[in-house]
């Protein structure tokens, strides 16, 4: 194979070069090694574990990224069994709090308990989403029954179509910046199908008990991530983002600022739009070039703020509050003991946060902690917070919030080969995409699929 190589960069030749060291390319690695093949995985950043990330409140890791599992996350819980992460149960006792049009109640269930009206009306257009996610073809929305037609509005302007009232539509925003860091206006009804589809259904997407926040990880989710690197060894380069991915009949060649590697294969788990970041030689198809264009990240925001204890238990409350107002829309509590340090975790809207200092992000979060769980929320012990999209390297999340007419016109590229490149992320998932058990699953799957391509090997290491 023909390939000009940087004569001062140092090359490595492997059976498969993957590019991203979050769950799926570390999962992807995973399997090929077991399988006998050799791998080089180069990440951007100067860590594993993509959009999971520990941070530290009071002497207590958090979780600023992906945080919670499911009982039906097999594939990302066998993965932390096998390198000895645990779980604890997401704290869901006693009354939630809810904050909306200025006037603060509590409750006890997943759905607010707010107006017999606004009941009413919640359940009529859950049902109605649910019986339009029933129709949705999981690893082809595109395909799906009238696609084209729910592919044309957003997922707001099918909350206005149903004349949803102000409370369901403050409950579907904190889905949708949730979910997909945006509002309901800024993502497509299919794209949002899709997902709720992936993760099981409305309730299983929105539920603590026997749904998706059921538990977390006493360790963090990217631990999972650091100790699966660590088996991998040598074989995870850091700190290299990729320039270039150049490939000819014979193989792929991968471009670093520090390394070149050559490979028969690639395996690429970039987020769609992160992909354009990268120079592919031949270039993408114009479906795959348009994907990466139009697929664009979510923006998320997280703050934790601790405290002696949890004193929100003493009076009652389980930690989780929804809100329709201000920087925070949802609070859980992650205190690792009763006895303290509390902690909550708060969603934030970057919109109404991302761009000041510190100390004002700090001081908005807690003004609205008081609101919702009274004066004591004043004094904290400790407070950090983590905004996604201002990481410098491929910034956003947690999911893609893709636009009308982006799903129909360029979704079928997510998974499809570009000769002897292949994708993978939690992005290219049916079922689970959009959470770290999607990414596990497509990095297995993909690393099969490539594994059946690669030369069969004879002893003398020759290939037939």
């Amino acid at each position: 194979m023909s390939r000009s190589l940087e004569p001062t960069l140092s090359v490595t030749s492997v059976d498969v070069v993957i590019i991203g060291a979050g769950f799926a390319g570390l999962s992807a690695a995973d399997r090929l090694v077991s399988l006998g093949k050799s791998v080089r995985v180069v990440e951007g950043r100067d860590r594993v574990g993509g959009r999971s990330l520990t941070g530290q409140v009071a002497g207590v890791e958090v979780d600023f990224g992906a945080t919670w599992v499911s009982p039906r996350h097999t594939a990302i819980r066998g993965l932390a069994e096998r390198v000895g992460c645990t779980t604890t149960d997401q704290f869901a006792e006693g009354r939630n709090v809810l904050w909306m049009a200025g006037k603060r109640r509590t409750y006890a269930s997943t759905i607010p308990k707010v107006s017999p009206v606004a009941l009413v009306d919640m359940a009529r257009v859950q049902l109605a989403l649910e019986k339009l996610v029933a129709t949705i073809d999981v690893d082809q929305a595109w395909e799906s029954p009238e696609a084209d037609r729910l592919d044309t509005i957003s997922f707001g302007e099918w909350l206005d179509q149903k004349h949803a009232l102000s409370a369901t539509r403050a409950l579907m925003t904190v889905v949708s910046k949730v979910q997909w860091g945006c509002t309901p206006g800024d993502v497509s009804l299919l794209h949002a199908l899709r997902y709720i589809r992936a993760a099981g259904g409305v309730d299983h997407m929105l539920d603590v008990e026997g749904g998706q926040q059921q538990e977390r990880y006493l360790q963090t989710t990217q631990e999972i991530a650091k100790r699966l690197a660590d088996q991998l060894g040598d074989s995870v380069l850091l700190g290299a983002p990729v320039r270039r991915v150049t490939q000819d009949d014979e193989g792929v060649t991968v471009h670093t600022d520090t390394e070149v590697i050559s490979a028969s294969y690639a395996i690429v788990t970039a987020a769609p739009a992160h992909r354009a970041d990268i120079v592919f030689e031949p270039p993408l198809p114009e479906a795959a070039a348009g994907l990466a264009r139009s697929w664009r990240m979510g923006v998320l925001s997280k703050a934790f703020v601790a405290y002696d204890k949890p004193f929100w238990r003493t009076n009652g409350l389980s930690g989780e509050a929804v809100t329709d107002t201000g920087t925070v829309f949802i609070t859980f509590d992650v205190s690792p003991e009763p006895t303290g340090p509390g902690i909550l975790m708060a969603f934030c809207d970057p919109r109404v946060f991302d761009d000041f200092d510190q100390e004002t992000r700090r001081s908005q979060v807690i003004k609205q902690l008081v609101d919702l769980y009274g004066e004591q929320a004043s004094s904290p012990i400790d407070y950090v917070d983590h905004r996604w999209g201002a990481e410098p390297f491929a910034p956003g999340g947690p999911n893609p919030a893709v636009a009308p007419r982006a799903t129909t016109t360029y979704g079928m590229a997510l998974a499809e080969p570009h000769s002897r490149v292949h994708w993978a992320g939690t992005e290219t998932a049916g079922e689970w995409a959009g959470c770290m058990n999607g990414a596990v699953l497509t990095g297995q799957r993909v690393a099969e699929r490539v594994n059946e391509l690669l030369p069969i090997r004879t002893p003398e290491g020759a290939s037939r």
